[in-house]
């Protein structure tokens, strides 16, 4: 790694094994993203790791780097609030007061008769007992107040403490440390004192002897633990882990009457839009909270369960740049799934509208793209599923009030039995033979950095400038040096060596073969970095007019191949949660 030197952590919970694997990958990861860095720091599922420059090994204090917040909010957020901030007010204590081997502490508490919250605290060992507490009231006071108000689960923390609670179980159960020992002195009476060459003799004899004796014994020790966990019964880890997955979903499932009431019946007055899979609603909850409910026209035929896993697979995915899945609803042969309410609506509102797209200045565009390849590298190679979208395009980009990107309907056609993905955004590999891959989305997420930039969609471009499609027309004026001949007239305060550089990395996303498209962890890193050169874009697929025109035209993968869902989700081979 760049920085030295380095530390890493595992919670309290993690198995020694798990720890290992998690550090790991972590070091990997850290050293992908973070490459040209003095200094970073990754926090995982079971682990934290970091490097730096500067001394490290001291502790420091600071701000809270990272919060991910549970989508339910609780029905009395103060009461809630005040419950959780006794009890983890109290581990905090706990925490603080353990020894150089673990810092850590667990505990639970009824909010309710029937509604019971698990938290969990923990500072790096290493920390002093007095800036152990001084950091966990930090985070708490932020979590608190600030980021995760109300909210029926959260994670916070930083360099050196963090915590999380939920509600429902998530730890697992951590045996006791021993006493540490008192260091033993020998009476002043049993004192014996011998020449120096004898007691040379007796200290290399006692060597010789307590060493393999000491290395017999552990390994005895290290024996006997992978026996005993070798033995674990299989049938108990999976029913632990099905419990956990069984006590989220029911968090998440609404009732229909609720969701109901939210939307005014389905009122048309509450209409936002229709899509391939469904009409949007507007709706706010009795607390107050508006929500964007998705009420679905078909199911793919699934049952409750099926439904219900898929929707649990979905709620996993949770990043900044991606819309927040809230719960869903079953009743009958309703199925609804609830969303975050964006009041800035989907990208393609506003970039293909002549006077919307005026408001778009060329910051708020890259800040879009940069957005939206963050969310995408999440889906690819940050989650716990890899994700393969199949549907990236311009109404599939919503804005928040600070028109920051947010992907959406991530994971949904699973929950269908049709093909939604539009031709304009499909790679060639896919429209001619039905294969799809991560770089699938990289080719559609090129297409869309191009709209974004010439203002223009890529299923009408040709109509406007003599058949040329939008990619013939961006790699022509690139390969001739008039690249900015794309860009969008109408874009006020352009930064030109940042415009021409966006183009090129789009060129490099749509390259025709897909072995040469980059990965999304290197397009970020190029947006985000001057200092990366660029690799010479080949050319890109081009499609004439006609097959954009008309979908019915076009080739369809087989049976095969899984038409069922353009988003797909594999588990992924690195360390998980649940994982033992």
């Amino acid at each position: 790694m760049p920085g030295s030197p380095q530390k890493s952590n595992a919670w309290g919970d993690v198995p020694t094994s798990n720890c290992k694997t998690c550090v790991d990958y972590a070091a990997a990861r850290i050293g992908l993203h973070c490459p040209s860095y003095n200094s970073a720091i990754g926090w995982y599922d079971e682990c934290m790791i970091r490097y730096s420059d500067t001394d490290i090994f001291k502790g420091e204090m600071s701000q809270p780097r990272y919060n991910l917040t549970r989508p339910i909010e609780a029905s009395d957020p103060k009461g809630f609030n005040s419950t959780i901030s006794n009890l983890m007010k109290k581990l905090a204590y706990k925490a603080a007061s353990g020894d150089f081997r673990r810092k850590y502490a667990t505990g639970e508490v009824n909010v309710t008769r029937n509604f019971k919250v698990y938290a969990l605290l923990q500072c790096i060992p290493d920390l002093e007992e007095y800036d152990c507490l001084n950091c966990l009231n930090l985070i708490i006071n932020y979590t608190i107040s600030d980021c995760c108000y109300g909210k029926e689960g959260a994670r916070a923390g930083g360099p050196t403490c963090n915590l999380r609670y939920e509600n429902y179980q998530f730890y697992k159960s951590v045996v006791a440390l021993p006493p540490l020992l008192p260091p033993s002195t020998p009476s002043p009476s049993t004192i014996i004192t011998t020449p120096k060459g004898r007691r040379s003799k007796r200290s290399r004899l006692a060597m010789i002897v307590i060493i393999p004796i000491f290395t017999i014994l552990v390994v005895v020790i290290f024996i006997s633990c992978y026996l005993k966990r070798r033995g674990r019964p299989l049938q108990k880890v999976e029913s632990e882990e099905a419990e956990d997955d069984y006590k989220m979903i029911e968090s998440l499932q609404l009732e229909f009457g609720t969701v109901k009431a939210a939307t005014n019946n389905f009122s048309n007055s509450n209409k936002l839009g229709h899509g391939g899979f469904g009409t949007v609603y507007k709706g706010r909850l009795q607390n107050g909270q508006v929500i964007a409910v998705k009420r679905l026209t078909t199911s793919a035929g699934q049952g409750e369960k099926e439904f219900k896993n898929e929707a649990l697979l979905v709620a996993k995915l949770q990043h900044k740049n991606l819309v927040r899945f809230l719960g869903f609803c079953l009743a009958k042969e309703e199925r609804l799934l609830i969303y975050e309410y964006l009041p800035n609506k989907s990208l393609d509102q506003l970039l293909f509208d002549p006077i919307k797209s005026k408001y778009l200045d060329w910051e708020k565009r890259y800040k879009i793209i940069g957005g939206i390849a963050r969310g995408l590298l999440y889906l690819h190679e940050e989650s716990r599923l890899l994700v393969v979208h199949r549907d990236i395009k311009a109404g599939n980009v919503l804005l928040d009030a600070e028109m920051n990107p947010k992907i959406s309907d991530f994971g949904v056609a699973r929950l269908f039995g049709a093909d939604q993905s539009h031709v304009g955004y499909m790679p060639p590999e896919y429209v001619i033979h039905g294969n799809f891959s991560i770089k699938s989305d990289i080719y559609s997420f090129g297409v869309l950095v191009l709209e974004i930039i010439s203002g223009q969609k890529v299923s009408r471009f040709s109509q406007a400038h003599n058949g040329d499609s939008l990619l013939s027309f961006a790699w022509r004026n690139w390969s001739e040096g008039n690249a900015m001949k794309l860009v969008d007239p109408t874009i006020s305060a352009i930064h030109t060596n940042e415009v021409l550089r966006t183009i090129h990395i789009a060129l490099l996303c749509v390259q025709e073969n897909a072995t040469q498209r980059p990965i999304m962890s290197s397009v970020v890193l190029m947006l985000n970095s001057y200092s990366i050169t660029l690799p010479v874009s080949s050319r890109p697929a081009f499609l004439m007019q006609n097959d954009l025109d008309s979908e019915c035209d076009m080739p369809h993968p087989d049976d095969s191949t899984d038409k069922a869902s353009p988003s797909t989700f594999d588990a992924r081979d690195y360390v998980q949660e649940d994982q033992n």
